[in-house]
């Protein structure tokens, strides 16, 4: 999800690109959920493993975004920034909460293929679709390839995730808020309300990309991160 950010933004600051408990080379979970809380924690005890003690930019997507969330409530002394790309403040609904439980309970009885499906003509643009099939044909492999137990234990932690609008306020560590021009997950307009709330936040939107707004324009997204970062 990185790859157009991590060589770049290493000329100029150290990246740490960590998998999640449970995709990418990591160990698949064993408990039925895992939450936004676990996945902060995790981060923060590997900063200690690599003997990190100062304070650090956390760049987060999507669910990555929500773990951000938590990282600032759980850790606040170790962040110095935030950069939050195509994600959300608020709570699911009960019916899109109640639709992940079930989502979850499906990946693990039928497999990947029909929820991968599902979401994935949300994730990118029309004209990444058109222009960079490479990427969007590699991003399917990589979701296709992650454990079910993993898509399910993230699905059910995100589903009970916590609403973190009315803390939108008192986040005060400076901020970079991203999203792609045609999200339809995290759309641009509520995007542009959560920077606003927030009260060291700049909000920047990506043209000609969606969801995957790092990986779709990574040009235009690494611009807006190397200003923000120098």
């Amino acid at each position: 999800m990185w790859r157009g950010q991590i060589e770049e933004l290493s000329s100029f600051c150290r990246v740490i690109a960590p998998d999640l408990r449970g995709f990418g080379k990591s160990d698949a979970p064993p408990a039925e959920i895992t939450t936004m809380e676990q996945f902060a924690d995790d981060l923060a005890r590997l900063l200690d493993e690599l003997g990190i003690v100062e304070p650090i930019t956390f760049c987060g997507l999507s669910m990555g975004g929500y773990v951000a969330w938590q990282f600032w409530r759980r850790h606040a002394d170790r962040l110095a920034r935030l950069i939050l790309c195509d994600t959300r403040a608020a709570a699911d609904a009960d019916e899109m909460a109640r639709g992940r439980r079930m989502a979850a309970t499906r990946v693990l009885e039928e497999g990947l293929a029909e929820f991968v499906r599902g979401m994935f003509p949300k994730l990118f643009a029309e004209k990444t679709v058109g222009a960079n099939p490479g990427i969007v044909e590699a991003t399917l492999g990589v979701m296709l390839a992650t454990p079910p137990q993993s898509v399910a234990a993230a699905l059910r932690g995100m589903a009970e995730r916590a609403d973190m609008s009315a803390e939108l306020a008192n986040i005060d560590v400076p901020t970079l808020v991203v999203c792609g021009e045609h999200d339809e997950i995290s759309r641009s307009e509520e995007m542009q309300g959560i920077a606003a709330a927030m009260p060291n936040a700049q909000f920047v939107e990506v043209a000609d990309a969606g969801h995957m707004a790092p990986l779709e324009q990574p040009g235009r997204v690494n611009a807006a991160i190397g200003d923000f970062l120098q």
